[in-house]
């Protein structure tokens, strides 16, 4: 597994499971164990999903030890500003039953720009405390990121943002690299709307690998962190076994002509709560 050195040294693995909609305790046990069997070391849950306590049981269930795994999670819109961040990431340890998280992001910026600033004056709090190791920020727009610059003390290490073929937002990943924060993409596989592609089929065959490999290692030859979903055995262990083949030039060319800028979420810029 690569890592990438947050500005504050702590590394990240590159890749990592996402945990989104999935409720269903069974399922989430299996696919973390499947997860933690095949080399994941990093897990990304939110406040929002509703499973950050199945995730750490699951978790603990696997027998790994706590300092071995890298936990994400993310402050829900309803529960942004100072105190209500602090209320509320308390929980959020608690549910997952654990003394600490690796990284605690804002899932939302919205459109109030004192709420976020509270918030990540919260978020700031919680990371001296050691509560959280790293903070940083998710569907933060170029315009929101310079409020928090101009505002913060400690830097945000990372924003996750939606970023596939479809929308590779080029402009926001190179603002964040020059300002030091790591990008990670949710929904990096675009929901599986490009896995009948003929360029990224074609891409596949050539490598012996599937559509999903090519659109995982396009991501990571950027130096992008991915967090792919996905409750199924063999999708798991598929999406982890990416670090043994390298993209040339002509193909990352062919898989960027693919940007159309059609979004699966929502647009930051306008998204309100």
């Amino acid at each position: 597994m690569i890592n990438i050195k947050l500005n504050n040294s702590i590394e990240m693995p590159i890749l990592g499971l996402g945990v989104y909609k999935i409720t269903d305790k069974k399922e989430l046990e299996n696919a973390v164990r499947f997860a933690i069997e095949a080399g994941y070391r990093k897990f990304d849950t939110a406040q929002f999903y509703n499973n950050e306590k199945e995730l750490g049981e699951a978790i603990r269930k696997t027998g790994i030890k706590r300092e071995e795994v890298f936990i994400t999670t993310k402050i829900w819109n309803t529960k942004q500003g100072y105190n209500s961040t602090r209320k509320s990431f308390e929980e959020s340890l608690e549910k997952l039953n654990m003394d600490y998280v690796d990284l605690l992001l804002i899932h939302w910026p919205g459109q109030n720009k004192d709420r976020y600033l509270d918030t990540y004056r919260a978020l700031e709090n919680i990371c001296q405390s050691k509560k959280a190791k790293s903070i940083g920020l998710s569907n933060f727009e170029i315009k929101h990121l310079k409020d928090i610059f101009a505002h913060c003390n400690i830097a945000p290490t990372v924003n996750q943002i939606e970023r596939h073929p479809n929308l590779p937002r080029n402009e926001l990943v190179d603002f964040c690299k020059k300002h030091n924060m790591a990008v990670e993409a949710w929904s990096p596989l675009g929901r599986g709307k490009l896995f009948d592609n003929e360029v990224i089929i074609d891409i596949a065959k050539k490598y012996n690998k599937t559509p999903a490999q090519i659109i995982l290692r396009w991501n990571i030859e950027s130096g992008i962190s991915v967090i792919p979903k996905s409750v199924n055995k063999n999708r798991i262990e598929e999406n982890i076994d990416v670090f043994d083949f390298t993209l040339d030039k002509n193909d990352i060319e062919r898989i960027n002509s693919l940007e159309n800028g059609e979004r699966i979420g929502a647009d930051p810029l306008v998204f309100d709560f």
